[in-house]
């Protein structure tokens, strides 16, 4: 039994049959392809574009078909180098753009042009070129949102019909020449040390209208005080003249009211005026009527002083 096995794989027919399956089995594995997320193939059926396949598995006919690129549909960044641009006032810059963009249809990026990457640079250059050139040294460094949305603009125009959408443009760097930025140093120091002035000046000002308007404040209260002590003294004096001239007026009612003799009125009269000379006086007038009562006065004044005594005299020798 087990030779009549051995002679039959020994038969140069078996042989041959069975190195044929197995090749058939390597073909049919190696045409057998699967695409990946974000990737399409674009092939080729005897050197002519036949399909593009997407995500998933695929059987490539063999020896009739092939792969003829593999294209990435993430979104990609390209970093060009710095290009040298001219302003419209004749200032020579380097200027590097950062372009974002996403091939949209695999078989114009494959057919459409045939260096797509390069295309995309030298395109980019001129039209950085061409802008930069319409604008000053100062636009362009103030700009660059505008300079941006213009190129962007123009490289999705000229990029589409290359299967290549431009999201975005970015100009990474603007680099102008030495002496140029010296001299926007220099410029944007004065400029910095012209604000600070200026708001030291407006600081002083502040402070001085602060200051006048505080002292005019304070010799305002202080005239206020002043007057509320005025009219307070015033108001004081005006209650004590009332109140004296009230008691003189009480005073008087009462002694009216009392009905004093002629004798109490004449005596009352004398201390009056004498009150009046108040020691300093050296010439009095009295009315006559009152010099009978003055001598009476005196007279009485010098009944009651003791007589002097007599000095004892001194014996004979």
């Amino acid at each position: 039994m087990f030779n009549i096995i051995a002679a039959s794989f020994l038969n140069p027919s078996t042989v041959v049959l069975a190195v044929v399956v197995i090749l058939i089995l390597v073909i049919l594995v190696k045409n057998i392809r699967i695409v990946p997320q974000a990737k399409a193939f674009i092939i080729e059926r005897l050197g002519a574009y036949s399909t593009t396949w997407n995500v998933g598995l695929h059987l490539k006919v063999p020896f009739i078909e092939r792969v003829a690129k593999q294209v990435s549909l993430k979104e990609q960044v390209a970093d060009f180098p710095p290009q040298p641009v001219i302003t419209k006032d004749n200032v020579t810059m380097q200027i590097d753009t950062v372009v974002f963009f996403q091939i949209t249809d695999p078989k114009l990026y494959t057919y459409g042009i045939e260096h797509p990457m390069v295309a995309i640079e030298n395109l980019s250059a001129t039209t950085l070129r061409n802008i930069i050139g319409d604008l000053e040294l100062d636009q362009c460094l103030t700009s660059r949102d505008i300079i941006n949305s213009k190129m962007r603009a123009i490289l999705d125009e000229a990029t589409d019909p290359w299967g290549i959408k431009v999201n975005r443009v970015e100009l990474k760097n603007i680099l102008p020449p030495k002496e140029i930025q010296n001299a926007m140093e220099k410029q944007m120091k004065a400029e910095r040390e012209r604000r600070e002035a200026i708001l030291r000046a407006e600081g002083e000002k502040k402070s001085a209208i602060l200051t006048a308007e505080g002292e005019k404040e304070s010799a305002i209260l202080r005239a206020d005080a002043k007057k509320q002590q005025q009219i307070l003294e015033a108001e004081g004096e005006a209650e004590a003249i009332l109140k004296v001239q009230t008691a003189t007026a009480e005073g008087i009612r009462r002694i009216n009211e009392a009905c004093p003799t002629d004798a109490v009125i004449k005596l009352r009269a004398l201390e009056t005026f004498a009150a009046a000379a108040n020691g300093r006086a050296t010439k009095i007038i009295i009315p006559s009527e009152l010099q009978g009562l003055a001598g009476l006065a005196t007279g009485i004044l010098e009944a009651v002083k003791e007589p002097e005594k007599p000095a004892p005299k001194k014996p004979e020798a």
